[in-house]
């Protein structure tokens, strides 16, 4: 006898919570023990002054390096008091600690002169970029928070100038730290980036949490945080507000992320609060060339955005977008709540393969909530590579408009309200392999 479909789906979302999301949960549950750093210095110390006119850079560039001697003493801590310090880019040391106090702003400068020109990174391969405003290089321990400190990107003249046309190179983001390992960014404000906010790019376990993240209305396609062909990431506990997606997970660009080959993997989203007027609350891709897989989302608000949940690929990106599992979330006053589209992006350069075709499948959508709602999800794959089991239940969205938009997608839906386009409610077979008739095939062989 077969049992009914809502309860197939229930045992069948379960024991993939069992058999996936319990080690994603343990990426948030294994938390870095703050434990003081043995030596600590002010950066009052190296003759910085915190008026908001006066440059720091020298001042925190020499800090670094006098605190590098410490990193097989137990690390370091640099401690910046109350005040407004301005600086232009540094990079940190490993086994560092960057704690902010109450009242401590950095403040990036607006003036592209003290910001250094580097290349692009190997998974995007095109042009130059100006150097983050703080970095990091194959390091390893590094806690950047605080009491609430701040960092203010000073982003409208590089908001201005991107809009012009006027820049030669990318925008800086705030923080940008590659190839590194146990980070954690806590306790601390965000304030107008030029572009990202956080973007930790071939890093492992890394860990944001309690952050606020805030930019104008009109600042043009600001993120807030960008893992990108990164593994064991846990963003939980936070507040993001930006012109642009406010997560946004990535992979590299067309040939160049397909063949530095680094995914972004095992990642954990939880508790979060997202606004994005012009973008989404949480989107894969577009630039997913190196594959985004294992990712879990849960207890998401994302309200007054464009977008809710944003799938985004394009022909020539190759990759993957596989084992997403998102629940709990919900949305008000949102244009689409769901939107995965197979005809989004622009190409690093004319060398792209056209063959190469990206992937997205196992995608599974449960317990949503929603009202404002403009269209419940526009789902546009690939002819070639359609998108497959995308699976939704238990959805319940209050639209201004009954149909869904879908084409080149298969899955199947249950308790989803307004009703799915045929394509969603295919096969159940797409979603419990075997098509749910034995217990024995109620999990996911994902």
């Amino acid at each position: 006898m077969k049992m009914p479909v809502a309860l197939v789906w229930l045992l069948a979302f379960t024991n993939l919570l069992l058999i996936r999301g319990e080690s994603n949960d343990a990426i948030c549950k294994d938390r870095f023990k703050l434990d003081p750093r043995p030596h600590s210095v002010s950066i009052l110390e190296f003759g910085a002054v915190g008026n908001g006119e006066y440059l720091n850079t020298v001042a925190f560039q020499n800090a670094i390096f006098y605190l590098k001697s410490f990193a097989d003493k137990g690390g370091a801590q640099l401690y910046v008091p109350p005040g407004k310090w301005l600086t232009g880019s540094f990079n940190l040391t490993s086994h560092l600690t960057l704690f902010l106090e109450k009242g401590a702003t950095i403040l990036a400068s607006p003036d592209p002169s003290h910001w250094d020109i580097v290349s692009s990174l190997p998974s995007y391969g095109r042009g130059k970029r100006y150097r983050s405003l703080i970095n990091g290089d194959n390091l390893l321990d590094v806690v950047i928070t605080g009491d609430n400190g701040t960092f203010d990107g000073q982003g409208a003249p590089w908001w201005e100038w991107f809009e012009s046309g006027a820049l030669n190179y990318s925008r800086p983001h705030i923080i940008e730290l590659v190839s590194s390992k146990n980070i954690l960014i806590s306790n601390l404000t965000f304030l107008n980036a030029p572009s990202v906010n956080i973007h930790p790019v071939y890093c492992s376990h890394v860990h944001i949490r309690k952050v606020l993240i805030k930019t104008t209305i009109d600042s043009p396609y600001v993120l807030g945080v960008v893992p990108d062909s990164s593994d064991n990431v846990c963003i939980e506990d936070s507040t993001i507000n930006v012109g642009h997606d406010t997560i946004s997970l990535k992979s590299g660009w067309d040939q160049y992320g397909i063949n530095y080959n680094r995914p972004t993997t095992n990642v954990h989203l939880r508790n979060l609060s997202l606004k994005s007027p012009t973008g989404a609350g949480i989107s894969f891709g577009s630039e997913m060339s190196g594959g985004i897989s294992d990712v879990t989302v849960e207890l998401l608000t994302i309200q007054s955005s464009l977008v809710g949940v944003a799938f985004r690929t394009t022909r020539g990106r190759g990759g993957y977008i596989r084992n997403i599992t998102i629940s709990g979330v919900i949305l008000s006053r949102v244009d689409t709540a769901i939107v995965a589209d197979g005809h989004t992006g622009s190409h690093a350069d004319d060398k792209y393969d056209r063959d190469a075709l990206p992937v997205v499948s196992r995608i599974t959508m449960k317990n949503f909530t929603g009202d404002g709602i403009g269209l419940a999800g526009k789902f546009t794959g690939i002819g070639e590579s359609p998108f497959t089991s995308i699976c939704l239940s238990d959805i319940h969205l209050q639209t201004s408009s009954e149909a869904w938009v879908c084409s080149n997608v298969s899955g199947f839906s249950d308790d989803v309200t307004p009703e799915p386009c045929q394509e969603l409610m295919s096969s159940p077979s797409s979603c419990f392999p075997g098509g749910g008739d034995t217990a024995a095939r109620y999990y996911y062989s994902w």
